[in-house]
């Protein structure tokens, strides 16, 4: 069965007119993503519903410099795998791996051998995918790694759904009242997660 989308979401493209702290939010889960697991890169993708793409919207390490703004077909490869099934994945060795698209890796310049991934899920929708890539061998050994990623995965998922992009004219306007008081529990959260202390 495939997750449902969600239609009250803006379609993924860039740039993402006036939200900067969207755009802040999706790089530090990346940047911290790929911290965390020892990882030689991070992206997050998000669902475009319209054109039934995923689309890079934050990039840690390689292809940090080009890859945001790209998109490829929603079902290729283990991205589209993980967007489509809405379960993580963590794969150790690729090469073995019949859901992974070679060509699609070889497109941004960077083919992994390993990767963690894990869907970006907010009220039983899939927003996007958080892939890792290249964890260090101890980051992705076991069920309780792989449920990090998740856990972290669905953190920012929640918040993504408080940092709704704002139309454009917004000029970055800041969130107010309950809707700032969500967005700043909801980061407090991934970072007591992060820190282990949640």
């Amino acid at each position: 069965m495939t997750p449902r989308t969600d239609a009250t979401l803006p379609s993924a493209s860039l740039p993402l007119p006036g939200d900067a702290a969207r755009h802040e939010l999706l790089q530090s889960v990346v940047d911290v993503a790929r911290a965390i697991f020892g990882a030689a890169a991070s992206s997050v993708c998000l669902l475009d519903e319209e054109a039934d793409e995923l689309v890079f919207q934050a990039v840690s390490g390689e292809g940090e410099e080009f890859l945001v703004g790209r998109r490829f077909p929603a079902g290729r490869g283990i991205a589209g795998w993980v967007a489509t099934s809405g379960e993580p994945m963590v794969v150790d060795d690729l090469s073995r791996n019949a859901s992974f698209d070679r060509s699609l890796a070889e497109s941004t310049q960077y083919v992994p051998d390993a990767l963690m991934a894990a869907p970006l899920i907010s009220d039983a929708r899939v927003l996007g995918v958080l892939e890792v890539l290249d964890p260090s061998p101890q980051a992705r050994s076991g069920v309780r790694e792989l449920d990090l990623l998740a856990m972290f995965a669905r953190q920012a998922a929640a918040a993504l759904r408080v940092l709704p992009a704002q139309p454009a004219g917004a000029g970055g306007r800041a969130l107010e009242g309950e809707r700032r008081e969500d967005a700043l529990q909801l980061l407090g959260s991934l970072e007591r997660l992060l820190r282990g202390t949640d």
